[in-house]
Formats: structure tokens, sequence, C-alpha cells
């Protein structure tokens, strides 16, 4: 008879709002001893505390994140190192932010831009009057509000 498997999905402490925490805190806000904590620095290089004098380590508020997610991968959800190192990966991969393109919707007439005149145009021709650029600065006002639908 096999004895019962524990659940390690212990109710972690919050994280207190400081900007740096030894790796004996992390330890405990993690439940994860601090042996293993430096093993993992090795395997995921995601996890990165900032080294200070005597090698160190202080782990900030992402490090403690990080941390618990490793944690939660590798005994909770009963991921391998690979496999934890690649969720991780996808994971961040997933979170950078992609440019969005906006398109205008299908159904809408195309307006065409208002024609402005080059630089090189306008300059050739020397100055410029005030009634131009008004009309000018018009038809910008008009190509920005075509742009921002």
């Amino acid at each position: 008879m096999r004895p019962q498997q524990t659940s390690l999905a212990l109710p972690l402490p919050e994280i207190p709002p400081k900007r740096y925490f030894a790796i004996g805190e992390v330890s405990e806000l993690c439940a994860v001893k601090p042996h293993v904590l430096r093993y993992w620095e090795q395997e995921f290089p995601q996890l990165k505390p900032v080294k200070r004098r005597g090698n160190r380590r202080y782990y900030q508020q992402d490090d403690v994140q990080m941390v618990r997610r490793i944690r939660s991968l590798l005994y909770e959800q009963g991921f391998t190192i690979g496999g934890a190192r690649l969720r991780l990966k996808e994971s961040l991969r997933l979170v950078v932010p992609v440019p969005k393109v906006v398109m205008p919707p299908a159904n809408t007439p195309q307006q065409s831009l208002p024609q402005v005149p080059s630089p090189a145009s306008v300059a050739a021709r020397g100055k410029t009057s005030k009634a131009e650029l008004t009309r000018m600065r018009a038809d910008l006002e008009a190509a920005l509000k075509l742009l921002d639908r």
C-alpha cells in the first residue's frame, strides 16, 4: 500500500513590499531550501539574483515570483527541470508585447488621403503663405482622423 502523497500547494506567505531579499528570506517565502535556489539559478536562465559583496545573492520581487513559478511547475504540476525550463521560455515568449497593426474595417469605403505638397516643392517656391500653411494643417488633421479610425 502506497502512502498518500501530500500536496505541496501550501499557502505561501505574501511577498512583503521590499526591494531586495536575502536567500534565506526567499527560502522561507517560497518554501524551498537555499541549496535548491542556488541549483535553480544554474538551471533556469530567467532566475538571476543580484550578486553583491562576497558573492551574496539578493533577490528582487520578480525573482521571488519566478522562484514561486518554478516551484509550482516542478513540485505541484510535476514537470521535470527541462520541461519547466521550456514552459517558462514559452510563457516569456508570449509575454513579449507584439506591435498591434490596426487595419480599417473591410466594409468601410477607402478614402484617399489629401494631397500634401512635398517639402522640396514648398522649398522651391520660397515663402509659404499663411493661407497655404492653414490648408496644409487642415489636410494633415484630416489625414490623422483617417488614420485614427
